[in-house]
């Protein structure tokens, strides 16, 4: 693994070159920090600033596939830009030479760091502040130290778990010769040692840190770590990784995720609109943070606004699930109350607030995506599906080169309506719908919870295991939307063939000012069973006989 060997210098490259400042959450860089191993462990700042750029080595989300949204790689969007590298996984292009989205180099990186600093993190080097009028709570926020890189560690273990399955477990800083060598663990003892280092950190964390010496936001909480746990094994349990449908699995998952909600600390919150970008949300559970930045609104708003340059198109696939919302029923069904020639009519409220629809306003306007509509074809990077993406998208900033703005975003990777999705999913299948068991919620109840707040009628009361499954499957579609799940949940639910025929809308608009809408295929994707898992980037493969290639790459 050539990326870990980077760190063999005896002089250690402070790589928390991203600090976490005391009183604010935003991230400063700083390139010019070069220390020693002694220097660094036995400074408080020193390794408090390592610590923190650990967590600058977490995913970012936001256009993090070649400039794409990941989910550009699902079924619920079409990259408009026909170069970007998401489309690798669509046309069948990609492979261990070429690899995208490896992150194999990446994860172990943060695993490296998390090592080194276990290894050598101490709370005795730093008696030298007991005289300091605040020596209490420096050694109160350093004894969190330790349990963050863990969860770190564990998270990115997580990170190459759902790309590779067996992947090599590393919990010690090894030399170059050892780099080379290593072996894989298999998929269940990966998922073993994320479960026993949340387990072991769990009571020790605090359940957030506003009774933490400078209350930093954005650090590892119980409450994360109770989620990583949660997502772990409700992955473990997933047809991907359990074929035969074995319920124990189920179980553990589902207690897993009652842990979270028992835990007393989130709840789904009010307007879903207020959950994108939004930190202080009491449904967020752990998120990263990233600095002031307009390129996210520049990749994605329509194309007629100054300085738009769009990627992200919602397909068709993904509006078509979004259901009728007096009805609860899916617009295929005859008694929903969908009307083809107007197609966005009373649908659920989430549709709205994820996607920008034909003639819906945006700052200011109606978007016109009918053809020859300033946001429509036959434009040069106008959408190619009939839809524009809304969800994480900040209307307020300004493109405008005379008066250009930024904005803050935040990329969540837990939520509360997330884990009551997962627990729905984990208590159907392990006794059914509307069975509680010994954990007082049934699944039925925890995803009307989700719905409720939209305005959403509940689920129905008679469903099967089955029925439930499929309707709960597009429900969590739906609710997390363009927050990185699709793209897992197809390779974990193993229907990755049922995803390749990608639909727009054909949008023209007649004289009287109504509206044609024509359902047309933008792409026939390529599909194969390896695609399940990614392959390892063969680099590393040459480098180390000891690792086994993905299989079928």
């Amino acid at each position: 693994m050539k990326i870990m060997n980077m760190y063999l210098s005896k002089l250690y490259v402070i790589i928390s070159l991203i600090i976490l400042l005391a009183g604010c959450d935003y991230l400063d860089y700083n390139d010019n920090d070069y220390y020693t191993q002694e220097d660094t462990f036995n400074d408080f700042q020193r390794t408090k600033n390592f610590l923190t750029g650990i967590y600058s080595l977490l995913p970012e989300g936001f256009n993090s596939v070649g400039g794409a949204m990941r989910a550009s790689a699902s079924d619920d969007a079409e990259e408009i830009f026909t170069g970007s590298a998401v489309q690798q996984f669509n046309d069948g292009s990609w492979s261990s030479i070429n690899s995208i989205d490896a992150r194999w180099g990446a994860s172990y990186e943060g695993i490296r760091a998390a090592n080194i600093f276990l290894e050598h993190f101490n709370l005795e080097n730093y008696e030298d502040l007991r005289f300091n009028d605040d020596y209490e709570n420096l050694m109160k926020e350093a004894g969190l130290f330790p349990l963050q890189a863990r969860f770190l560690r564990a998270f990115f273990y997580y990170d190459l778990l759902r790309r590779y399955g067996d992947v090599p477990l590393i919990t010690n800083v090894l030399t170059l010769d050892q780099t080379n060598l290593v072996e894989q663990t298999p998929f269940q003892g990966i998922v073993d040692f994320i479960v026993n280092e949340c387990d072991a950190i769990i009571p020790e964390l605090p359940e957030s840190y506003d009774s933490v010496p400078n209350k930093e936001r954005g650090r590892t909480t119980r409450g994360a770590a109770m989620a990583l746990k949660s997502r772990v094994l409700l992955l473990a349990a997933s047809p991907l990784h359990n074929p035969d449908g074995i319920i124990e699995p189920w179980i553990k998952a589902a207690r897993a995720a009652k842990d979270v909600i028992d835990l007393g600390v989130y709840k789904v919150i009010s307007k879903y609109s207020n959950i994108a970008n939004n930190r202080n949300s009491l449904e967020v559970i752990f998120e990263r943070r990233l600095d002031a930045s307009n390129l996210f609104e520049r990749s994605n708003f329509p194309i007629g606004f100054e300085g738009a340059n769009p990627g992200t198109a919602p397909t068709q696939n993904l509006i078509d699930a979004f259901e009728m919302e007096a009805t609860g029923l899916g617009i295929e069904d005859p008694d929903s109350g969908y009307d083809p020639f107007n197609p966005y009519e009373g649908r659920d409220p989430r549709l709205y607030e994820t996607v920008i629809i034909n003639n819906s306003m945006w700052k200011g306007r109606p978007v016109e995506i009918w053809k020859d509509g300033r946001d429509g074809p036959p434009q040069e990077r106008a959408t190619v599906t009939g839809y524009y993406l809304k969800k994480q998208v900040i209307e307020n900033v300004s493109l405008d080169p005379n008066n250009t703005t930024q904005a803050i975003h935040t990329w969540i990777f837990f939520r509360y309506g997330g884990i009551l999705l997962d627990y729905a999913e984990a208590m159907n299948e392990a006794y059914g719908p509307y069975n509680p068991a010994d954990l007082g919620l049934t699944a039925s109840q925890a995803v009307n919870q989700l719905r409720s707040r939209v305005d959403m009628p509940d689920f129905p009361t008679d469903m099967t295991k089955e029925s439930f499954r499929q309707k709960l499957r597009n429900e969590r579609r739906v609710e997390l939307a363009f927050e990185d799940h699709r793209f897992w949940d197809i390779r974990r639910w193993k229907i990755g063939p049922s995803t390749t025929d990608i639909y727009g809308m054909e949008i023209t608009k007649n004289e009287n000012g109504t509206f044609n809408y024509t359902r047309k295929l933008v792409e026939k994707r390529i599909w194969d069973d390896r695609m399940y898992f990614y392959p390892i980037p063969q680099n590393e493969v040459f480098v180390n006989e000891n690792l086994e290639q993905s299989s079928g790459w």
